[in-house]
């Protein structure tokens, strides 16, 4: 597909694709309405999301003493469902801006933009916005159309990144690279700062209720306080150190075997200065005078693991294939969650609860890790920046029924947990914020999110193919008991009393994606 660039000794491929796409009851691309607007089933949710994609690559390659000299682009055009985050939101949001999808640019005769991929490469090293050399060869997307899928890491819009990989013949290959760790959408989640007002942390991890916790900020820690509370955000500091990257790699005509790693600096902000609480919160990155004068919790050093294999040519069929991988992280979240975990500070979820009950509600919170108070609050130490351990594994078996019918059955599994000490100043804060936990009831912010799906593709023609895609998600909430609040975005449906209140629970949700796409 190269051809010569007249008068030059430069080569130039020009592809891409063309996909119209469109999901029901779960956002664009297949996501699961697991947090926001469609976790809570609000009115102003839509149902359906669709989108359309040019998406647009220019290849070059030219020959020279020192090898050849590769650039590659890819830009995507894309108008998709108008609104904001694939619903009209009605925590304040309710502007022209957002009803008429500007936040996108998705109104008529306009759409968005976006560059994936933008690098060079030459004698072994890649420069630019490409692939973490983390990733597998298939990144997220063992056998799946969701760009949602949780288990493990992928790049597949690319990360700002330099990479080099040595080649040592028969497919075996070692890379080694640094990222950008500032890039929120594959590096980093949140750091929380759970700080309580005037009170050391309770030790404890069952706690007993509180009368004077009404706060109506429950969710602060979910990004979706009301207006009187201090909203998280993340108490992650600027980019300090790059992450440091690498894998060893053998790909060969049985399939591929690969180890990767990755070092990330876990590097929080400063401490809490004790004017800016005046109740129990916690605490985002926001602008707190004079905290540079009180110094900051120390940076540790996080990573993960990952172990992939990949089966070629499976007795089951011509071009059948099967890929797991595993990955563990110590203070690097994305690495177990990949690309699920920009959606927002937390996965929640609510539903119809035991009779009686205000309702069901599964929530996780996501950060790579916690820290408390400081010498400025009100005389109370500080607690060091507590790393989460996140645990993941994903994989499909990927099967052809003819040359022109296939499927995939994929899935998916990420669990976040916390040490006690995390666990202690996260719940003080969930506490303190306005929610009050009713006797018995056990606090823990951790979780296992897991998800299951079934692809089937239909390719009359090369290159053009019509697919659809079921997907259940399910999320495991460590919290259990009961709890109450006044009414806010912690509790939608009705304000929790003793006499009918939430009930911590487990829930999952369906979504269907159907896709045509032609590549050229």
């Amino acid at each position: 597909g190269f051809y010569y660039i007249p008068g030059t000794d430069t080569c130039i491929k020009i592809g891409g694709y063309l996909r119209a796409d469109v999901t029901i009851h779960g956002g664009n691309s297949n996501a699961p309405f697991w947090n926001g607007d469609g976790a809570t089933q609000t009115r102003y949710l839509n149902q359906y999301n669709d989108y359309s994609r040019f998406a647009l690559t220019v290849d070059t390659r030219t020959a020279t003493e020192y090898g050849v000299v590769r650039t590659f682009g890819q830009a995507d055009f894309t108008f998709s469902t108008e609104g904001n985050s694939g619903a009209l939101s009605n925590s304040s949001n309710m502007t022209g801006t957002v009803l008429t999808g500007g936040t996108v640019n998705n109104y008529a005769g306009n759409g968005g933009l976006g560059v994936e991929y933008a690098f060079v490469q030459f004698a072994g090293f890649t420069l630019g916005k490409s692939a973490s050399a983390f990733v597998t060869p298939w990144q997220g997307f063992p056998g799946n159309n969701t760009a949602y899928l949780v288990g493990g890491y992928d790049t597949i819009t690319g990360i700002n990144n330099v990479q080099y990989t040595a080649q040592f013949g028969n497919g075996v290959s070692a890379s080694i690279g640094l990222d950008d760790s500032s890039a929120s959408d594959y590096n980093r989640t949140q750091i929380v700062n759970a700080a309580v007002a005037g009170a050391a942390s309770s030790p404890a991890n069952t706690l007993v209720p509180s009368s004077a916790n009404t706060a109506s900020c429950a969710l602060a820690m979910y990004g979706a306080a009301s207006s009187n509370c201090t909203a998280l955000g993340t108490a992650y500091g600027g980019a300090q150190l790059p992450d440091l990257v690498g894998n060893v790699r053998i790909d060969q005509a049985w399939g591929v075997f690969q180890i990767s790693g990755a070092v990330h600096d876990v590097d929080p902000g400063y401490w809490t200065v004790a004017n800016t609480l005046t109740s129990g919160n916690f605490l985002g990155g926001n602008v707190q005078t004079g905290a540079q004068n009180f110094g900051h919790p120390d940076s540790k050093a996080g990573g993960a693991v990952s172990v992939a294999l990949q089966i070629k040519n499976l007795p089951t069929g011509a071009g059948d294939d099967f890929k797991i991988e595993g990955t563990w992280s110590d203070g690097a979240s994305k690495y177990v969650l990949g690309t699920s975990a920009g959606l927002g500070g937390s996965f929640y979820m609510f539903g119809n609860g035991p009779t009686g009950s205000a309702g069901k509600l599964a929530i996780g919170a996501i950060t790579d890790g916690v820290y408390s108070g400081g010498p400025a609050n009100n005389g109370v130490g500080g607690t060091q920046v507590q790393l989460t351990q996140g645990l993941g594994i994903r994989g499909a078996f990927n099967h052809n029924w003819s040359p022109e019918w296939s499927s995939s059955l994929f899935g998916g599994a990420s669990q976040l947990s916390y040490g006690n000490t995390a666990k202690s100043i996260w719940c003080a804060s969930y506490v303190a914020s306005g929610t009050t936990l009713l006797p018995g009831s056990s606090c823990d912010p951790g979780f296992t999110l897991s998800e299951i799906g079934l692809t089937t593709r239909w390719t009359p023609v090369k290159n053009l193919t019509f697919s659809s895609e079921v997907l259940y998600a399910y999320l495991h909430t460590n919290m259990s008991g009961s709890a109450t609040g006044t009414a806010s975005s912690a509790f939608p449906i009705a304000a929790g009393t003793a006499a009918s209140p939430y009930i911590f629970g487990d829930k999952g949700t369906v979504s269907v994606e159907f896709r045509a796409q032609r590549n050229f």
